[in-house]
């Protein structure tokens, strides 16, 4: 398994948190949080929103992270001297063909 299948993985399960922790919260109130809370008090809805905040950002700042990594995972820098498609389109460029000797039609 190559590095940079393991950064797909975790940046897909990053992204799954982060969707399930943005669906859970909801600042009107009216979101999955809401119905799963029931009858707490005050306090503790406050502590579930802060809890839901801070993860949401960190789950952000980690998918940030592990995508550049991701991307430094390809060659080792951020330049694109190495790739593979510019040698292709250098090498395959066609090469015209003109005819000596022929005179056009006229």
């Amino acid at each position: 398994m190559s590095t940079f299948s393991i950064f797909l993985v975790l940046i897909t399960i990053v992204c799954f948190l982060l969707v399930v922790v943005i669906m859970v919260q909801n600042p009107k109130g009216g979101g999955l949080s809401s119905s799963i809370s029931g009858s707490q008090m005050m306090g503790g809805v406050q502590k579930t929103t802060d809890f839901l905040d801070k993860s949401t950002w960190t789950l952000a700042a980690i998918l940030i992270v592990l995508i550049i990594l991701s991307s430094l995972s390809f060659g080792g820098s951020l330049s694109d001297t190495n790739s593979k498609i510019i040698d292709k389109t250098e090498t395959s460029a066609p090469v015209q063909n003109t005819p000596t000797g022929t005179t056009p039609a006229k």
